[in-house]
This record gives structure tokens, C-alpha cells and sequence, in this order.
């Protein structure tokens, strides 16, 4: 059971939280608002896209669908679009989350190009 305190004669059950110890000055509706990295998020969909087609052609000529004359540029074909695909694709999710406003995400987690 919780503690029960008195205030003015009465008692109160009331929950506590401590504050934040990050205080910057602002409330808000002061702050700016986020500063979206458009180059950045350019850059994750490029490789998000790049990655994808990549995988896709690879895959495509690991079951034979498209005949290879050289057989060796199988696997670094996939290597190469894993490698592309999976950072554009954390990124791009990131972005999408964070435009839609979702608890945990903000633009800042992307970093900057300047």
C-alpha cells in the first residue's frame, strides 16, 4: 500500500516522478522545430533502392533466371546489395518513423552531412 502524506488536515495518495535534470530554458511550444536532413535521407533511399534492385538481380541469377556467363559475379552481386540495403533500409525507417511522429524517434538520430 501506498504511503499516504497530509496536507492541510487531509490525507492524500499522490504518485511521485522526479523531474528532468536537463533543463535548456524552454518550454515547447519554444522550441524549433526539427531540422530535417533531406540529404541524408536522399542518401538512405538511394541505398535502400540500389540495394533492393541489387539483391533482386542476384537472387535472380543464384536460381537461374537470368543466365549468368560468368557465374563468379553471383555472390558479390548479393554481398554488394546487402551491404546497401541494410543501413538504407535502418535509415529510411528511421525517417518514416520520425515523420510520423512516433515516441523514440527524431530526425537527430540520422546523421548530417554538411
Amino acid at each position: 500500500m501506498p504511503k499516504r502524506s497530509v496536507v492541510n488536515g487531509e490525507q492524500t495518495s499522490a504518485k511521485y516522478h522526479k523531474l528532468k535534470k536537463v533543463d535548456d530554458g524552454y518550454i515547447d511550444l519554444q522550441r524549433p522545430p526539427p531540422k530535417v536532413p533531406v540529404k541524408a535521407i536522399l542518401l538512405a533511399s538511394g541505398l535502400f533502392f540500389v540495394g533492393s534492385i541489387l539483391i533482386i538481380v542476384g537472387a535472380l541469377l543464384l536460381t537461374g533466371y537470368i543466365d549468368a556467363k560468368y557465374g563468379d559475379r553471383t555472390w558479390p552481386v548479393l554481398i554488394i546489395g546487402a551491404l546497401m540495403f541494410i543501413p538504407g533500409a535502418y535509415h529510411v525507417r528511421i525517417a518514416y518513423y520520425a515523420y510520423k511522429g512516433y515516441t523514440g524517434y527524431t530526425y537527430d538520430d540520422i546523421p548530417e552531412f554538411d
